[in-house]
């Protein structure tokens, strides 16, 4: 059983610099999701998603895929494409209990001979 369509907009993977991209509204690939198309149509939503595949085929893109979006704010509906529209994110390093961060007269010397 497929679920029902919902308003979606078109992403993928830079090739080159692995950067989230949006397909936009003149068919270009932007980094802005702002700048995003709403794809509201589901035939029109396949055949995006089938010209964005012959163009991966070619490069400048990879992995194209339907991200379901609210329609009044593009806002993503999923975790997954909710981490990618707001970038990479690291979490801070943990330290063990009682550690300090070295302070600069803490740090080894170097000696060049």
């Amino acid at each position: 059983m497929s679920r029902a369509f919902r308003p979606s907009i078109l992403t993928a993977n830079d090739l080159l610099t692995g950067a989230v991209v949006y397909c936009s509204r003149d068919g270009s690939w932007s980094r802005d999701i702002a700048a995003a198309r709403l794809l509201e149509d589901e035939a029109r939503a396949r055949a995006a998603l089938a010209a964005a595949e012959a163009e991966a085929e070619q490069g400048g893109i990879v992995a194209p895929f339907l991200a379901p979006v609210d329609p009044a704010t593009l806002r993503p509906l999923a975790t997954r494409d909710m981490i990618r529209a707001r970038g990479p994110f690291t979490l801070p390093r943990a330290r063990k209990a009682g550690t300090r961060k070295p302070t600069r007269q803490q740090e080894p010397r170097h000696v060049s001979a």
